[in-house]
């Protein structure tokens, strides 16, 4: 990879991760329209981790108060209402590692392909839009429950098995369905990346260490720092625009995207 290559896709994942628009088909898409040469899960996994810091230190008062709270439930203190929420995120993470882990090889073969991106773009851009609209919105991320929990976490699957899907928009979209506002849902989903991420970047980092394939970790580490960079911005930002204006400005995107990849993989 060259290193405007290494800058683009880490700039892209950043900024994209936390975004409703998928982070994973913008990763995928250069490949597929420039041309270029697929950055492979190494780099993947290294600008995912980029962002995994972003999120840890844009939410540091969260996570600590969540890990104290969860941790102290053990004792004589009890649930509380942040060591619930702790057990919640763990809820629903399970189905993401256990099915993300079982069908990586399908995704890895069969769904990392345009013709699968632009699909999932736009439908879920649709479903997106109809939470935004339709949903009640009237609770908070405190009001979850174990279902409820479950449910999202069980959503977070369509992203790993159908790249375009964005993980962060199909949390966002079920969260909202369940009556979550947007504010909840956007930190219930920024907080359930922090466990899936580092999963996948554990996991990918050991079979990188333990191979004899040849790693370049400058690329990767340049990736990093730049997509921690992009991704806490995007988060900063993020929040407050969904607070003045809702999705709509990423359902318009996400449509606009999908029906030009269509009208690109049909004339190309």
């Amino acid at each position: 990879m060259s290193l405007i290559e290494i800058i683009v896709l880490a700039l892209i994942q950043g900024f994209t991760e936390f975004l409703p628009i998928s982070s994973s088909a913008h990763l995928i898409l250069p490949s597929q329209v420039l041309g270029w040469q697929d950055q492979g899960e190494a780099f993947d996994v290294a600008v995912h981790m980029g962002s995994l810091l972003a999120v840890l230190i844009y939410f540091r008062k969260e996570v600590a108060d969540i890990l104290m709270a969860w941790f102290a439930s053990f004792g004589k203190q009890g649930q509380t209402d942040d060591s619930r929420l702790g057990w919640y995120i763990i809820l629903a993470t399970i189905p993401a590692v256990v099915i993300g882990y079982l069908t990586k090889d399908f995704v890895e073969v069969y769904a990392r392909n345009a013709w699968v991106i632009a699909t999932t773009t736009i439908l879920f851009g649709l479903l997106l839009w109809y939470a935004d609209v339709k949903a009640q919105q009237t609770k908070t991320i405190y009001q979850l429950n174990w279902k409820s929990a479950l449910l999202i976490g069980f959503s977070q699957v369509i992203a790993a098995l159908f790249p375009g899907t964005s993980r962060s928009g199909i949390t966002m979209t079920t969260g909202l369905l369940l009556g979550l506002n947007k504010q909840s849902a956007a930190r219930f989903s920024f907080l359930m990346s922090i466990p899936v991420i580092l999963a996948a970047g554990s996991y990918y980092t050991y079979k990188l260490i333990s191979s004899e394939a040849t790693v370049d970790w400058g690329m990767l580490l340049t990736g990093s720092v730049l997509s921690f960079v992009s991704a806490f911005t995007c988060i900063h930002f993020f929040l407050k625009v969904i607070e003045r204006m809702g999705m709509f400005p990423f359902v318009v995107y996400r449509l606009l995207l999908g029906v030009g990849l269509f009208i690109f993989l049909m004339w190309a």
